[in-house]
């Protein structure tokens, strides 16, 4: 176990704060992209352009991923070099991998959202560039080839929701992040945030009824994926705990005692798993939105403290 000087600050670590947040915005955009095909595929009338989950992932889905980049580039040492990732690809490398992801899916993503906002768009090209009908055209054309759009999007959202797991489970030299487990743990996880984001944006623009069939939707595919998630967090320390010296060393630098130990128990587990299922029925009942704010805050709020927990408690033993 590597001497620490603060909870926060210790000699083996090497991926700080920043990355704990661009974890976490890259995880929302990944569970909205998701959740909202899902939507789309499972209640088709009610994923619309006038839906409050596609309003807040054409807004919010592309907004994390250039934030969460953005953060990750000022990040580097030397950060105006990171153009060359972009052009320069090494199918061995996981964080050049990760930078074709990046690319594809906000590629598709754009495409996607256009065609299903097609009349917004097509109102702002008249407006904006009324010589240019080409726009028109060509949201035309992806009409009949939607539905295979639509499951290419799932495909990159799975992946992008995953791949931030695969990108610290690579760390071969930090015993507690080398474990199989974290991209899927990482992939629910988002999703679980996305649903969180969607609910709160659903009780704040549907103030009098925010139980409607949205919500319903988002509640249905938000439970099971939260008890999946606690399952996965579960299996994730049971294979410390059955690792080698390294990973039965790492699981009790994590929850032996101590800041990290605190923050897991209160913050990820209290905070972002009990309180929200005890307060779920609470929050139902209530016919105001306040309830539905809080309760999806918290779980909100549960996932950003896992992605700082994973982070930091990963890095403080080294192999």
């Amino acid at each position: 176990m590597t001497p620490a000087t603060s909870a926060f600050h210790f000699e083996s670590l090497v991926w700080d704060w920043p990355i704990a947040i661009y974890l976490f915005l890259i995880g929302i955009s990944a569970g909205l992209v998701t959740l909202a095909v899902l939507l789309r595929r499972l209640y088709p009338a009610a994923g619309t352009a006038q839906s409050t989950l596609m309003r807040t992932t054409l807004v919010l889905a592309p907004a994390t991923i250039i934030l969460g980049l953005l953060i990750l580039i000022f990040h580097l040492t030397r950060p105006w070099t990171f153009w060359k990732l972009m052009f320069h690809y090494s199918f061995t490398s996981v964080m050049s991998m990760g930078v074709m992801l990046f690319q594809v899916y906000m590629a598709v993503l754009v495409i996607w959202l256009a065609k299903i906002f097609e009349n917004e768009v097509v109102a702002l090209q008249k407006r904006w560039l009324p010589g240019f009908g080409l726009v028109a055209k060509l949201l035309s054309w992806l009409t009949p080839v939607m539905r295979s759009l639509e499951a290419l999007m799932l495909v990159l959202a799975v992946l992008l929701g995953a791949y931030t797991g695969f990108l610290l489970s690579a760390l071969k030299s930090y015993p507690f992040l080398n474990n199989p487990i974290l991209p899927a743990l990482f992939l629910f996880s988002g999703i679980s945030s996305g649903a969180a984001v969607a609910l709160i944006a659903l009780a704040w623009r549907h103030r009098s009824n925010p139980h409607n069939e949205e919500a319903h939707f988002l509640h249905r595919i938000e439970t099971p994926v939260v008890w999946l998630e606690i399952f996965l967090l579960a299996a994730f320390f049971a294979g410390l705990a059955l690792g080698d010296d390294g990973k039965m060393r790492a699981l009790a630098a994590a929850l032996g005692g101590g800041f990290w130990t605190w923050w897991f128990w209160l913050g990820v587990v209290g905070v972002g798993f009990v309180a929200p299922l005890l307060l779920k029925k609470w929050a139902s009942g209530l016919r105001s939105h306040y309830g539905l704010l809080v309760v999806c805050s918290m779980s909100l709020v549960g996932v950003l403290l896992l992605r700082f927990f994973i982070l930091y408690a990963g890095q403080l033993t080294v192999a």
